[in-house]
């Protein structure tokens, strides 16, 4: 059975009326309803201490979380409790959610452009300027507060002989321009307003009208009309609220009374199509921005003396006239759409994720998905911090690349962006392809195929390739991909099928496009590149010729979409992912090469090269145990012994399990025996760096995520001391 939350900042059911019918209709529907505040929430356990309508009266009861909840209080009183509303959030459906003020909404409209020609011209005031321009242009103006309530706060206001009249409350004063003028600002000081000329739309007898059309969601999660109704203005006003001296009438006796009979028939079923087209455009506005469905709007309308209709402003949470006895059919489609939502809510996202991909198509967005066993999360730096210098771009948070961060990814990206860059990471077979299966990339970078959770594949590379080739299958077919050229595993790579553009990238061969003249500069490295049979230096802040592929792979990108040579030069300064070969100068002129996020044997290589080429006198490589090998790991821990003689490392020094095999290999290659050590123990470890360390050494740090090699970073940041 569904458990419905209504959520509301009083702590007693009591003083909310409506509280009661929407218990007893939850009750008639089969569902069990709980009414509680959000200091009733309690996290540790999974439990509310709410209230439950029972045998007449309201009583206490701690139940679980709700199935789904009905956020009904004032958002205002609630804001106090964002951060436990929105924890609520991450696990529970809401069927309500804000669209905003008046002003908020009305942006939204003109920005979706299908309802921007119903929208009143209006603007926010701030300067005298602002008001006086508006009663130039239209004579009569209204005034409303941008948060407005039940019709209160409007002014009307008239141009006249003697100045101008304006009416509040049914009642008229007469200003002369300096008295409107300090009036104005009084007005100013006590809130926020907004300015629109004031629409004619007046019955046969003066009285000012609108229509308050009331849409919700039913139990199937479609959109239909509650209702439609005219509200009059008492005379001498132009506020035709119920709150403030207002009345309703039933639609049909009074279009029958106002219009000819076939003007009455077109302007009903107007009023249904408006109502019914408006409260979907408003929903896939909310989905496309904020990845969440609306259950309830309430749209006031003008109709002009030309029949035009006029929005006048949109409520996500309208009231409902209880001189229809309309009360309980609003619950009813509350309640029952709860349930629907309870009882559906992954396929809700399934459908706001469906819509996103076909907006994102229409709009022809680049989705750029980088994978690799090496240089992922700096591509993806590299290629937003280009796409940025134009263009609102998405990009993946940090070292996200899970699946689940994929699903996260899908619901923040909204329908502001331009550009949209991901990180596919991958552990095993099928992985990647969940990924496209989330988001669809049209655009796709395979950094290089190496050694990276090999042991996931039995040491099979090509086993390995065949998982970085989900990318390609996955990628839409008349898309393009970005391989390397120079990487000897990418040729095990499944191209052969794929319909898209295939764009190379190379350093040591022939490809699309080549960097050459590579050279290591102060601070990071220089390069050039050909753009268009013209010769471009290029500069990017951190060390290693492995992350010139990556910045290669970027301007590759960034060419091919149209962005010039000096907005990628610019882009190429990006902001350094953090702990990729962060360099710090330490006292006594001691260099820290912090490379500790990840460790691989292509990245341990890269790595020594740093090492290597910035460190003019003794060079010291701390290295921790890397993961996910298998049996390829003897192997690879012997090839980088060798290869850190063959660079001429003064000392190694190992740490965790199994590492000590780089120390042995290097041994065997030459390494003074003692220069080398091994650990298990992080204290010591710290304390034997602190006794060998001497004035302008070098020291890299780099060792897998899990091995937390970050502490030796901070370790020795704190103790020898980041120089000013």
């Amino acid at each position: 059975m569904t458990l419905i939350g209504m959520l509301h900042h009083r702590k007693d059911p009591n003083t909310v009326i409506k509280s009661y019918a929407y218990a007893v209709v939850a009750m008639a529907e089969g569902a069990d309803f709980i009414y509680f505040t959000p200091k009733s929430v309690n996290f540790d356990n999974q439990t509310i201490e709410g209230y439950e309508y029972k045998n007449g009266s309201w009583q206490e009861k701690i139940t679980l979380f709700p199935d789904v909840i009905y956020n009904t209080g004032s958002p205002e009183k609630l804001d106090v409790s964002k951060d436990i509303i929105n924890q609520l959030k991450e696990t529970i459906p809401f069927t309500t959610v804000s669209l905003g003020n008046k002003w908020v909404i009305n942006e939204r409209l003109i920005k979706g452009k299908e309802f921007s020609n119903y929208l009143i011209p209006a603007k926010v005031l701030k300067e005298w300027t602002d008001l006086t321009k508006f009663l130039n242009l239209y004579t009569d103006v209204v005034v409303k507060p941008m948060d407005g309530r039940k019709g209160q706060g409007i002014y009307f206001i008239k141009t006249c002989d003697k100045g101008f009249i304006v009416n509040k409350d049914s009642q008229d004063k007469t200003y002369t321009k300096n008295e409107l003028k300090e009036f104005f600002y009084t007005l100013l000081e006590e809130n926020t307003y907004i300015v629109q000329p004031y629409i004619i739309s007046k019955t046969k007898s003066g009285l000012a009208f609108d229509f308050r059309l009331h849409a919700q969601k039913n139990g199937e999660g479609k959109w239909v009309i509650t209702t439609i109704y005219p509200r009059i203005a008492s005379d001498c006003t132009i506020v035709t609220n119920i709150n403030n001296g207002g009345y309703t009438n039933y639609l049909l006796p009074f279009l029958n009374q106002e219009f000819s009979e076939e003007e009455a028939f077109n302007i009903k079923r107007t009023l249904e199509y408006f109502t019914l087209a408006l409260a979907r455009h408003l929903d896939e506005l909310q989905m496309l921005e904020f990845s969440e469905v609306i259950d309830e709007i309430g749209i006031d309308v003008g109709l002009d003396e030309n029949q035009k209709l006029w929005i006048y402003e949109v409520n996500w949470r309208p009231g409902c006239p209880p001189a229809f006895y309309l009360e309980l059919d609003v619950v009813r489609n509350t309640i029952q759409y709860a349930i629907y939502l309870a009882n559906n809510h992954d396929k809700v996202k399934r459908d706001i994720r469906q819509f996103k991909k076909r907006d994102m198509e229409k709009r022809k967005v680049p989705i750029i998905a980088v994978t690799g066993s090496a240089g992922k999360t700096t591509t993806k730096s590299f290629i937003s911090s280009i796409l940025q210098t134009r263009w609102n771009t998405f990009e993946s948070k940090d070292y996200w690349n899970r699946t689940d961060h994929t699903q996260i990814h899908a619901d923040l990206i909204n329908n502001n962006h331009q550009a949209v860059v991901l990180e596919y990471g991958m552990g095993f077979p099928g992985v990647i392809t969940e990924h496209c299966r989330i988001i669809q990339p049209n655009i796709s970078v395979i950094t290089n195929v190496g050694m990276a959770h090999i042991g996931n594949f039995d040491g099979d590379i090509k086993k390995i390739a065949k998982a970085k080739s989900e990318l390609i299958h996955g990628t839409k077919q008349n898309g393009i991909l970005f391989i390397n050229k120079d990487c000897e595993n990418s040729k095990l790579l499944e191209i052969d099928q794929f319909k898209g553009k295939i764009i190379t990238t190379g350093i040591k061969n022939p490809a699309d496009y080549r960097a050459y003249n590579v050279s290591y500069a102060e601070n990071g490295m220089k390069f050039k590149v050909r753009l268009h049979d013209k010769e471009w230096s290029f500069f990017i802040p951190i060390y290693g010729e492995h992350h010139v592929y990556n910045a290669l792979n970027a301007i590759a990108v960034a060419d091919y979409l149209g962005f010039t040579p000096p907005e990628i030069k610019s882009g190429l300064l990006f902001r350094k992912p953090p702990r990729r070969l962060t360099i710090y100068h330490l006292k006594h002129s001691i260099t820290l090469i912090d490379d500790s996020v990840h460790s691989t044997p292509q990245g341990v290589v890269a790595a020594i090269d740093v090492l290597k080429n910035i460190s003019p006198n003794r060079k010291i490589a701390v290295l921790g145990r890397m993961i996910g090998l298998g049996d390829r790991r003897v192997e690879q821990y012997q090839k980088i012994g060798r290869y850190l003689v063959k660079q001429g490392i003064d000392m190694v020094i190992t740490y965790g399990r199994y590492a000590k095999g780089i120390g042995y290999e290097a041994i065997d290659a030459g390494l003074p025996p003692e220069n080398f050590k091994h650990f298990m123990d992080e204290e010591a470890m710290h304390e034997y760096l602190l006794n060998i360390l001497q004035e302008n050494d070098t020291i890299l740090v780099k060792g897998a995520s899990i091995m937390n090699m970050f502490n030796t970073v901070q370790f020795l940041n704190s103790v020898i001391g980041v120089k000013e």
